[in-house]
C-alpha cells in the first residue's frame, strides 16, 4: 500500500511539474515575461523547498523526487525571466 501512496504522489508530482511547461516556453521561447512577479516565484521557491525538507524528513522518495524537480522548474523560469528583462534593459540605453 505505502508504494502504492509513494506512486500517487510521484504521478501528482509529474503533472505539476509538466503543468509549467507552458510557462517555460513563453519565457524561453518567446521571450515573454510580462506577468511574472520574481518575489511571487522566490515565495514558491521557499515553499517547495520547505516540502523537500518534509519530504525527506517523513522519507517520502515522491516529495523528495518531485520537489527537487519543480524547484528545478521554478529555477529555470526565474532565471529565463531575469536572462529576459536584463536583455530588455540593456536594449534601453
Amino acid at each position: 500500500m505505502s508504494a502504492m501512496i509513494e506512486a500517487v504522489g510521484l504521478g501528482a508530482g509529474i503533472i505539476g511539474i509538466i503543468a509549467w511547461g507552458p510557462q517555460i516556453r513563453q519565457v524561453w521561447v518567446h521571450n515573454r515575461h510580462d506577468g511574472i512577479s520574481i518575489p511571487t516565484f522566490g515565495i514558491v521557491a521557499l515553499s517547495l523547498f520547505l516540502w523537500l525538507l518534509y519530504g525527506v524528513a517523513i522519507g517520502s522518495m515522491a516529495m523528495v523526487i518531485s520537489n527537487i524537480l519543480t524547484l528545478s522548474v521554478i529555477l529555470i523560469i526565474i532565471i529565463g525571466v531575469l536572462r529576459c528583462r536584463k536583455s530588455e534593459s540593456l536594449g534601453d540605453d
